[in-house]
């Protein structure tokens, strides 16, 4: 997840004679309500979509959300014609658009973190020279909202509304230590423990024993676990109950950020979740010991 940049490949499409269709099925007859039924398949396209930020083929869409692709393109065109969605003309090729980023910022906005977050992911960019990122937790992975982006060539860079393992990524790390065991738990089981590089943590008694590491110094780190030539260090805002409510990090290339390096990035990333937590009123876990 860096530039080294990692990009999901969009899945070729299969034909199928009957496909299922993904989401709350829409139901039949006037009882149901066309529009209402409409309305569920074209926010399964933009759902579909949202997962493939090099775009799809109407192939590949029409396989998501289970219907022909005739019927797909339908859609496809209401869609693109109210600004939500935009095609590559020359490989056919259909993304997320600008009015959807619009609706999902705002989102972003309303959630006060977020906002008070920014400034500090400035400043931490501007005191280390690397890329700072604030994430959450979201269905047992992490999440990331935003970033502020390193001014080094070679650096970092997030793609907002990405995903990655908790157990493999400083953000996840710092907000699973927080979690109650039957939450850490109920992730576990979900989502078990895959390796995503040599270096990955992948035994619950391993990952225990880091979370525990983690309680005590006050910042995670990830040594190259979610990508092979990268380091990250990060730490959890709380909220008034103690609870992680979301983490910010600091990422970039081993080169840069060595192993010596790691305590005083933790350092700084931990003061800023600190303050952070202050500012919005939450509460830091009697058993953190931030590094100051």
């Amino acid at each position: 997840m860096a530039r080294n940049e990692r990009t999901g490949d969009g899945e070729a499409g299969v034909t199928e004679t009957k496909r299922k269709t993904v989401g709350r099925p829409a139901g039949s007859g006037k009882g149901s309500g066309g529009h209402s039924q409409s309305l569920v398949r074209g926010l399964n396209i933009l759902e579909g979509l949202a997962a493939a930020p090099l775009g799809l083929a109407l192939s590949d869409i029409a396989q998501i959300v289970g219907l022909a692709p005739s019927t797909t393109h339908r859609l496809l065109q209401a869609l693109h014609k109210q600004g939500f969605i935009t095609q590559d003309t020359e490989l056919g090729l259909w993304k997320i658009g600008v009015k959807t980023f619009q609706i999902g910022n705002t989102f972003l906005e309303a959630r006060d973190f977020v906002a008070t977050a920014r400034p500090y992911l400035r400043r931490l960019t501007e005191e280390t020279g690397e890329s700072a990122n604030l994430g959450i937790r979201d269905d047992g992975m992490a999440v990331f909202l935003a970033q502020s982006e390193s001014p080094q060539m070679m650096r970092m860079i997030t793609p907002l509304g990405s995903r990655a393992p908790m157990h493999a990524s400083g953000v996840g790390k710092a907000l699973l230590a927080w979690l109650p065991d039957k939450d850490i738990e109920r992730i576990l089981q979900a989502r078990g423990l895959p390796r995503v590089t040599d270096n990955t943590i992948d035994t619950p008694a391993r990952l225990r024993q880091g979370l525990a590491e983690i309680r005590r110094q006050g910042y995670a780190c990830d040594r190259e676990e979610h990508a092979v030539g990268l380091h990250c260090v990060a730490a959890s805002i709380h909220d008034e109950q103690g609870s992680p409510l979301a983490a910010i990090s600091v990422s970039g290339p081993v080169a840069r950020i060595s192993e010596s390096r790691l305590a005083e990035l933790g350092g700084l990333v931990s003061r800023a979740a600190r303050e952070i937590t202050e500012q919005l009123g939450g509460r830091l876990p009697e058993a953190a010991e931030y590094t100051a």
